[in-house]
């Protein structure tokens, strides 16, 4: 629970997960639509309007992540229907490793504007930068845990053989009870070994670090 609440920090915070969580469904469903699938632009959602990506649940806990409080937050899934993408479990795979890799690409943009500014950046700018840096690698990190219905399961169902699609599929339908399980009872198990290296691995590679 936090101490104080900041409203300037918590609309803040509020606004660059907005914009990362938008950019990152925009991905999966430009992606999807590249790929032969027409569901999430005949529903809209090949867009960066942030309405088009809304869930009441997940932004109301996002809210609550903002104000300073522990969880997880979410936009609005894009429809995928993976019998009309091409490539199959592949089409697939490409769709939901998008969204990740759209963060990382904004922490690298950003991070690179950061860089063209040089030493005439202001310090509130560059601690905002640092932020939505920092943002960007943790929703893409944590979004790579091969569990669903995060995507990294969607990832890992495109790489593995037949034998292994057909013992991990049943875990779909425990997806959500498996995701509250991670990150309520098992997250200070698994970030430290999986999130958190992945998160500091990119921040050194973009330099984020020296300037943190």
């Amino acid at each position: 629970m936090p101490s104080r609440f900041d409203p300037e920090s918590f609309l803040i915070a509020l606004v660059l997960a907005v914009i990362a969580i938008s950019i990152h469904e925009f991905a999966h469903a430009i992606t999807a639509d590249s790929l032969g699938d027409s569901t999430a632009r005949n529903q809209g959602r090949i867009t960066l309007n942030p309405l088009a990506h809304f869930d009441p649940l997940g932004f109301l806990m996002l809210c609550l992540l903002a104000a300073g409080f522990f969880g997880f937050a979410w936009g609005r899934p894009v429809p995928v229907n993976p019998y009309a993408l091409r490539g199959g479990r592949r089409g697939m795979a490409l769709v939901a490793i998008a969204g990740p890799l759209s963060n990382l690409m904004q922490a690298a943009i950003a991070m690179a504007l950061l860089r063209a500014l040089g030493g005439s950046a202001d310090p509130s700018l560059v601690s905002l930068v640092i932020a939505y840096v920092q943002l960007n690698v943790l929703l893409a990190a944590f979004n790579m845990i091969p569990v669903p219905p995060l995507d990294g399961y969607n990832v890992l169902m495109g790489l593995v053989s037949n034998f292994w699609v057909q013992r991990l599929e049943p875990l779909r339908q425990q997806g959500p009870v498996l995701l509250l399980l991670l990150v309520f009872v098992g997250g200070s198990l698994i970030y430290p070994v999986t999130v958190w290296p992945v998160r500091d691995l990119f921040l050194e590679i973009v330099g984020a670090s020296a300037v943190r």
